[in-house]
């Protein structure tokens, strides 16, 4: 999530959970989960082979509407491995029933994950008001999910009566006491309150970061069968459960999988580093039981793969035109361009190009001797796009493209 950085007061901490004292080592339910935004990309990022849920950000608002262009793709992978997948809300500014509906008039029919599933409404930033929040929780309940409210309990507490909203609905609370890797969650930072369903316990999950969840309640098999089949089917779902159904004997080349968490060895003997494991690869190549996968040199038992998209066509698109750098754009040290013509309003990172594909062009789109931006600083300035992009979605009259290993959305028109 788009988490704001704090630290829990250090103590020991009660032990809550629907008004009732529970050990501080045990769960009700137990399994460990993640949740994803943008940062996660396209097809997310689990942390541990046990991990068995995830919540997956759709969008938000905060002064405006905005589309979480990895949400559709990280619900069919989660699918497609098995796990139960959930969706959230980003929520701040939300002050009058009318915006609310606005809000959710939009999402709520976005929804991926099936009926009964969690949509949780991601409160920790911005105004808020309680009336508006019940409001937007019974509507999601009204529209046959389970509603949800997320956030740091003194944030919560300072801007909400709280405990109105957990009489009648479930909180996933966040608390932990600093940023190193947690892989299980530190019952002292425990955030004691009244009706608390899932505890997000760290952002480092894993080294590098990652939300890390656990569901004390039994609340993520909500809108799942008891083998985790989801009850009702989305799009997103129809090609996850495509993929988990699809037999390993039919691994073709241009298939997408995963290499498991449990493979320890290549064909050849050699030692599988952790860092190939869990993430997306093409096929490329199948020869018997072996699979040789996009990025990786080495071949591989199709018994230590799991299929993610069983599609193997390629579906892509050209970007020819000489486009303007309405302005460039810079997140985590990472460089992008931005042309306004071809984002999707109200235009955001979801539609900035990573440089490494930008060629800068005079207004004729000859390639210009010196590739150094001229940065934002009035500066006319033009590029072009280098390749042929794989689609990873359409949905009216926007395209979403992977360029340089990110998704970005644009506007179809442009695309050849």
């Amino acid at each position: 999530m788009n988490k704001i950085k704090q630290f829990a007061v250090a103590g020991l901490a009660a032990f809550f959970v629907a008004g009732g004292m529970v050990p501080a080592v045990h769960a009700a339910k137990g399994d460990h989960g993640v949740d994803w935004s943008v940062y996660q990309g396209a097809q997310g990022k689990f942390g541990y082979a046990h991990d068995k849920f995830v919540i997956s950000q759709i969008g938000g608002y905060h002064g405006y509407l905005y589309d979480q262009s990895t949400y559709a793709t990280q619900v069919q992978y989660a699918i497609a491995q098995g796990k139960r997948a959930h969706t959230y809300i980003w929520w701040q500014n939300i002050t009058d029933n009318g915006t609310a509906d606005y809000v959710l008039n939009y999402f709520l029919p976005k929804v991926q994950t099936p009926k009964g599933s969690i949509v949780a409404l991601d409160i920790e930033d911005g105004a808020q008001n309680t009336d508006v929040i019940m409001h937007a929780l019974a509507r999601i309940k009204a529209a046959g999910f389970t509603p949800v409210l997320y956030g740091y309990k003194n944030y919560l507490t300072n801007n909400l009566d709280l405990q109105r909203i957990a009489n009648s609905y479930t909180l996933w609370l966040a608390e932990y006491p600093n940023y190193e890797v947690t892989p299980e969650p530190n019952y002292n930072f425990f955030p004691s309150f009244d009706n608390i369903g899932i505890l997000q316990f760290t952002a480092t999950y894993v080294a590098g970061g990652l939300d890390g969840n656990i569901d004390l309640t039994g609340i993520t098999d909500k809108g799942y069968t008891k083998n985790d089949e989801p009850k009702t089917d989305t799009p997103a779902i129809d090609a996850g459960k495509e993929a988990d159904n699809t037999a390993k004997k039919d691994i073709a080349e241009g298939m997408t999988v995963k290499v498991n968490y449990s493979a320890t060895n290549y064909a050849t003997g050699e030692a599988i580093p952790d860092y190939v494991k869990g993430v997306p690869h093409k096929v490329v190549a199948v020869d018997g039981r072996k699979v040789l996968l996009e990025g990786i040199n080495s071949w591989l038992d199709r018994s230590d793969v799991e299929i993610l998209d069983a599609n193997t066509q390629s579906d892509t698109a050209e970007f020819n035109g000489v486009f303007v750098v309405d302005s460039w754009q810079t997140y985590i040290g990472k460089w992008y361009a931005r042309n306004n013509d071809m984002s999707i309003p109200v235009a955001d990172y979801n539609n900035d190009i990573p440089v490494a594909d930008v060629t800068l062009t005079d207004r004729y789109g000859n390639p210009l001797a010196d590739q150094t931006a001229q940065g934002n600083n009035g500066v006319m300035e033009y590029f072009t796009l280098n390749g042929n992009y794989k689609v990873l979605e359409r949905e009216g009259s926007a395209i979403k493209i992977e360029v340089d290993g990110e998704p970005v959305w644009l506007q179809a028109a442009f695309a050849e």
